[in-house]
């Protein structure tokens, strides 16, 4: 090889490791919790089987309202589903978890399900956070009255029943509309005085729940930030919390001095589920299109800190309260 020849490969070499270095370090920059964010917890579903450290089941089709003092069928939505701790509903294979719905008959119900949480049936936490960053990446199943979610509770209801205590969806999806997810809170009064404000999010280039997505999280003292792969979806710092009811129902705040102070209900710990629901009002049943199994695979689950602490809080964001003049 003459001398030319040489010098033109020599400086292709270091200029292919330039540029592979720049890569690796913009691949490094763009990690989830890198700068900013410091990872505190996560689940990398890489063992054999469910982590139950981790997690602990919902089971059944219903929950038993203390405060209504009665059963609530359908888990509040007209579900279909009675949630199993089965291997063949949730199980962990080749490094992912797999929730999946099935089309059988079990105590009752036409369809089995699973739906995991980090909190103990007795209430006590497994794993319960109050801001943070929380990361999701998944696909999801598709077809009529099928309804996977991703999304929070809170530990302790500390304001009253749903939805005075609130809840976070990170993400929810209606099976019959694949290229599109959804990112909800939900706050006010306790039911039936609550209310909820959201926004949902196509996916862009014709892509579709059944790939793998992020679905991410940024919660802040004043402002809840909603992400699907890293493209910010809606951002939003109006909320609020009434604990006023009567005789057991929520009746909407005639004064700001009826409201929990801000920015409750959303400055309390909150723990993770993860769950495919079948049918409901939501979305409507399945039809004789929708093909079970219907599964949800998770990659990980990943929980960060903000590096340096979240500030003070700020005013309520733009909004207009029940009591609000026109």
């Amino acid at each position: 090889m003459n001398s030319y020849r040489w010098c033109v490969v020599a400086r292709g070499i270091v200029l292919a490791g330039v540029v592979a270095h720049a890569f690796n370090e913009n691949l490094r920059a763009a990690e989830p919790g890198s700068g900013d964010w410091k990872l505190v917890w996560s689940d990398e579903f890489d063992g054999k089987e469910i982590d139950r450290t981790k997690w602990d089941f919902d089971t059944g089709n219903g929950f038993f309202s203390y405060e209504a003092n009665q059963w609530i069928g359908g888990w509040g939505n007209e579900e279909l589903q009675c949630y199993t701790r089965e291997p063949d509903n949730a199980f962990v294979k080749d490094g992912m978890l797999h929730l999946r719905a099935i089309k059988e008959s079990y105590q009752g119900s036409g369809y089995t399900s699973a739906r995991l949480k980090t909190r103990n049936r007795d209430g006590s936490p497994l794993f319960a956070k109050k801001y943070g960053k929380f990361e999701f990446r998944a696909k999801l199943p598709t077809g009529k009255g099928v309804w996977p979610a991703l999304w929070m509770l809170p530990q302790d209801e500390k304001y009253g029943g749903w939805a005075s205590s609130g809840e976070i969806d990170v993400m929810e999806a209606r099976g019959q509309e694949p290229t599109q997810v959804l990112g909800t809170l939900h706050f006010g009064s306790k039911w039936p005085a609550n209310t909820r404000v959201g926004k949902d999010y196509v996916l862009p280039g014709g892509g579709t729940i059944a790939a793998f997505h992020s679905y991410t999280l940024e919660w802040e003292p004043s402002e809840i930030r909603w992400y699907v792969d890293g493209q910010l979806i809606l951002a939003q710092s109006f909320w609020w919390s009434c604990g006023k009811n009567d005789n057991g129902k929520g009746v909407n705040p005639a004064q700001e001095s009826d409201l929990n102070p801000w920015p409750a209900p959303f400055d309390q710990p909150f723990y993770l589920v993860m769950n495919v629901a079948v049918g409901g009002r939501f979305l409507g049943n399945p039809d004789k299109t929708t093909v079970f199994p219907a599964e949800m695979v998770v990659d990980y689950v990943r929980v960060y800190d903000k590096a340096g602490g979240y500030g003070n809080v700020k005013p309520r964001g733009e909004g207009k309260l029940p009591f609000s003049k026109p």
